[in-house]
């Protein structure tokens, strides 16, 4: 039985979880894992653990923090002001004037931005990276849920195996009993190399699962970003909670994949501010120098005197429907942002709906298949019985235990698509 206690204290002390780009809220991680199943099986691998590892080697989540960094370092990029004009004229004709012919000119010349430009340039930088921290955020979530799949279907193959291994062993049982009662002469050598057939087709069925194994544990290894071949220890056994957690289905609403779109709209939003700043007048500030030298054979006061000339200049956009068509793209780039977000939240809704059903489904089967296996289990016990009379008909011990294997199957199936569905509701609500 599961301690929520004990969980609610484990999930106070690791509710934070620091990775090296930035803190990551971790407690649906954990209510998943911790709430999934006790973590005391001898040998086996949590999936808490398995869970940190992926997230701390994933090269998408890598990808992701990158790409963060990358928008965020753009802040710096967008924070200057344009480039200062550097210029240098040499007079080839040297125009005379009252005070002397002119040698050469130098200027400067540097333009400014309206009030608030830059920043709004980095506000609107600043509104795109933190759109692109939601993918980090998004794709650690997914991460997740992919580990977590896997590693469920990796239980539930290892649980088929085991099955089939106690269905063989129970198979020769019943050979030695047919052998026996051949001997006998209570049964035909036919029931014999039937009982034989079904173990070589089970036999079969666990080679196949092995293989299947194999592939699930490379796919998985693959997740954590290591090599194929390393083993992974599932837990031993999994079973049903004896009460659904609450759902709130409230928290939808504020799921990653939904705030990105409102981050996006808010990019939008900075990008319009951005757009009207820059439709406003530039301002520039100039200095001009002119090297003047002075007329042979007069004195007078100016003389060779040289010319410095402060120069202040405006740049206004009159032609500016650059700047209408902008707002107009920026206003059609909202709507389509809204519609986008209603879209994303009708198939979240829809994937929550679906997975909260089939989780009662799984439920129920659950329910079923553990009912059948007990009255499977009465008519195995009423076999043997009848073997003790040496009435024993080995066909239909055939047919129990092919119904045996079969709920045995689906119980195991169930459980799975019971924790795969609650990782997705997990997924969707936390």
């Amino acid at each position: 039985m599961i301690n929520f206690k004990h969980i609610n204290q484990v999930l106070k002390r690791l509710e934070i979880f620091s990775f090296s780009l930035f803190t990551f809220h971790f407690k649906s991680v954990l209510i998943t894992a911790l709430f999934l199943f006790s973590i005391n099986s001898i040998g086996s691998q949590s999936l808490v653990v398995l869970v940190n590892e992926a997230l701390a080697n994933s090269p998408e989540i890598q990808k992701f923090e990158l790409q963060y960094n990358i928008a965020s370092e753009k802040v710096n990029e967008v924070n200057t002001i344009p480039n200062t004009e550097f210029g240098v004229g040499y007079f080839v004709s040297e125009p005379e004037t009252r005070t002397g012919a002119q040698r050469f000119k130098v200027s400067a010349k540097q333009m400014l931005p309206w009030f608030g430009t830059i920043t709004s340039r980095e506000n609107y930088v600043s509104a795109l990276a933190n759109a692109k921290y939601e993918d980090i955020v998004i794709a650690k979530r997914k991460l997740f849920v992919s580990v977590s799949k896997s590693y469920y279907k990796l239980y539930a193959n290892k649980a088929k195996q085991d099955v089939l291994a106690r269905n063989i062993k129970l198979l020769d049982t019943y050979e030695t009993l047919a052998l026996t009662s051949v001997e006998v002469g209570k049964a035909s050598a036919v029931d014999v190399l039937r009982l034989q057939m079904r173990q070589n087709e089970m036999q079969q069925v666990l080679e196949v699962l092995k293989l299947q194994f194999l592939s699930e544990q490379t796919y998985f290894n693959k997740l954590l970003n290591r090599a194929n071949a390393i083993r992974v220890n599932v837990i031993n056994e999994l079973s049903l909670p004896s009460e659904d957690f609450e759902i709130t289905t409230e928290k939808l609403a504020l799921h990653p994949e939904l705030l990105k779109y409102d981050k996006l709209y808010q990019s939008v939003e900075q990008s319009e501010l951005l757009n009207q700043k820059e439709s406003s007048p530039m301002i520039g500030f100039g200095l001009d120098y002119i090297s003047v030298d002075e007329r042979p054979n007069m004195d007078f006061s100016d003389n060779g005197k040289d010319v410095i000339m402060p120069m202040v200049s405006v740049s206004i956009p009159i032609f500016n429907k650059k700047y209408k068509s902008q707002t107009k793209q920026n206003e059609l780039q909202q709507q389509e942002i809204i519609a986008q977000k209603q879209e994303r939240l009708n198939t979240l809704q829809t994937l929550l709906s679906k997975a909260i059903n089939e989780r009662m489904s799984a439920r129920i089967s659950h329910a079923t298949q553990t009912n059948n296996l007990m009255q499977a289990k009465d008519a195995e016990d009423i076999l043997i019985k009848s073997y003790e009379t040496g009435t024993i008909d080995f066909n239909d011990v055939l047919d129990i235990q092919e119904l045996q294997l079969k709920f045995q199957i689906n119980q195991i199936e169930s459980v799975k698509s019971y924790y795969i569905q609650t990782t997705i509701i997990n997924y969707l609500t936390n």
